[in-house]
Formats: structure tokens, C-alpha cells, sequence
């Protein structure tokens, strides 16, 4: 089974656990079989709303101050992973599949070089993005969260096939390793591209580009750091600039929506979506001088 960012019916026999990081409220439900981590407010009854994905669109770990809403990071979906990617998880895992751990992350030791610019992506489903970009910019150091297991061996088969160095993949949820691993302050950009857009209107809160989420992720850039999210959704996107302009660390590159950067290359899927004649729109914020 796979997994994928948004809501999902807990099973039976789990095991809790209750963590406050940073203002956000973290329940953990843990299946004893495969594992199943989830974001929660408290007191709320699990698997009362669908999954709303696709395939490709990978959401992750959100979270916002207060109790009154629902906010969950991630669930499993159907999908198997291919001989070829467990192939690249066995062989190319101990080198750049990183463990999680609840201490900041050594990124030189963990590239093997210094001076390197520091670039964290969230939910890169599966990596063809992540792989084009790394590629790009092989001066950059590049982290990728995803607890999808295909899709963290599909990024993984990319990286033994492309000869790329520069990629490190920490398969968890993406909320925990931001406040655990990365020190606030240290990151030169940001990458969340095509998030889960929680179309429905009663969703809507679940969604991960809101206010409190994106003052965590303001944090933890450099002065000069970028944030760029992208979309598909019209509505979210502009959500996404609102949410984006109101943070007070961070001012717009671009008059409203930007164009898209050259290093994020044009996905099938994004082929496919303009094709049909919706359209996709990049928003990329820079972090205010101190």
C-alpha cells in the first residue's frame, strides 16, 4: 500500500502518541502492521471524511494553532511499489534515504560537502520533478520529504539511472522533521508544489498553505530564502497568495503570481491539465532582509 497526503480511516489497533511542536498539535496513530501517521486536532473522531486526491498530487504534513478545525497530513492509497523501486531502495537507501531522528540534521555530513545552498521540498510524490531539478542545479543541496514508498523508489531509481549526488530523502511526515531536524533560519528555499487542493468547500481547512503552516516555513528560511508553491487550482492558488502576502517575513518576487521559474520543469501531469485547458499558477515569496 502506498500513501498519500489528506484523510484516511484509522485502523483498529493503533497506538497514540502526543507531541507539541511549535504550536502545532501532532497525534500519531501508529497501524501495527505498515504504520499509519496522521495530523489531528484533539477530540475529533478519525476517518470521517474522504480522500479527495489524485495520484499525483502529494500533499503533506499541515497544521494550524487551535483546536477547532481538523488538519491531517497524510494516507495511505492503494499502490504498490514496483520490483524496480524496492530494487532502488535496497541498493540506493543506505546512501540517501536519511533516518529520521529528533535532532537537528548534519547537512554536511549528510551531502558530503559544505557551502552548498540548502533546498527543502515537501511531498515530491514521484521525483520526476525532484530529479529534473537536482540535475538543474547541481550546486544545491536538496532534501525531499515523502512517505509514499513508491514514490520515494521511483526518486531513488531516477537518481541511480541520472548519476544525481545532490538529493536526500527523509521518509517521514514532513511537519516532525521540519521542527526536529531543520534548525530555523538555515534553508535557502522551499519547494511545495501541488498540494493536495481540498476542492470541496468543507475541506477547504484541511488544506496545507494557510497562515500558521506558512509562518513555520518562513522561519526556518535564511533572509533572502524563497518560498515557491505551485498549483493547478485556481481558487488555492489564489488562497496561496493571500495566505503568502499577509506573512509579515516574506514580500512577493512578482507582481501577484510569477512566472514559472525555469528549474521547475513542465510535469505529464501539468501537460495533461493545460491540455484540457486548466491552467497552473507558481507563487514564489523571498524571505525580508533582518
Amino acid at each position: 500500500m502506498g500513501w498519500v497526503w489528506g484523510s484516511v480511516p484509522i485502523a483498529r489497533s493503533t497506538e497514540q502518541s502526543e507531541a507539541a511542536l511549535g504550536g502545532f498539535f501532532v497525534v500519531r496513530r501508529r497501524r501495527a502492521a505498515c504504520g499509519t501517521n496522521i495530523l489531528m486536532q484533539p477530540n475529533e473522531q478519525p476517518g470521517t471524511g474522504p480522500a479527495d486526491t489524485t495520484p499525483e498530487q502529494q500533499d503533506t504534513a499541515a497544521a494550524e494553532v487551535g483546536h477547532p478545525r481538523r488538519i491531517r497530513s497524510f494516507v495511505r492509497r492503494a499502490g504498490r511499489t514496483s520490483t524496480g523501486q524496492q530494487r532502488a531502495i535496497d541498493e540506493l537507501g543506505p546512501r540517501f534515504l536519511l533516518p529520521y531522528a529528533a535532532a537537528p540534521l548534519d547537512w554536511e555530513a549528510a551531502f558530503g560537502r559544505t557551502g552548498a545552498r540548502r533546498i527543502f521540498e515537501i511531498g515530491f510524490g514521484m521525483g520526476e520533478t525532484s530529479a529534473h531539478i537536482a540535475q538543474l542545479r547541481p550546486d544545491d543541496d536538496f532534501l525531499g520529504v515523502e512517505v509514499h514508498e513508491p514514490g520515494v523508489g521511483a526518486l531513488l531509481k531516477l537518481i541511480g539511472e541520472r548519476g544525481i549526488d545532490n538529493v536526500r530523502i527523509v521518509s517521514h511526515d514532513a511537519v516532525e522533521v521540519l521542527a526536529q531536524m531543520i534548525p530555523e533560519g538555515t534553508l535557502d528555499g522551499i519547494h511545495v508544489f501541488f498540494p493536495d487542493p481540498w476542492h470541496k468547500k468543507r475541506h477547504n481547512k484541511r488544506r496545507l498553505i494557510q497562515g500558521p503552516f506558512v509562518a513555520r516555513l518562513a522561519a526556518h528560511l535564511r533572509p533572502g530564502g524563497y518560498l515557491h508553491c505551485a498549483t493547478d487550482w485556481e481558487e488555492y492558488a489564489h488562497q496561496m497568495l493571500e495566505v503568502l502576502s499577509a506573512e509579515p517575513l516574506l514580500e512577493n518576487t512578482a507582481d501577484g503570481f510569477a512566472p514559472r521559474p525555469d528549474y521547475r520543469p513542465v510535469t505529464k501531469f501539468e501537460k495533461r491539465g493545460l491540455r484540457l485547458g486548466h491552467g497552473v499558477w507558481d507563487v514564489v515569496f523571498r524571505k525580508r532582509a533582518a
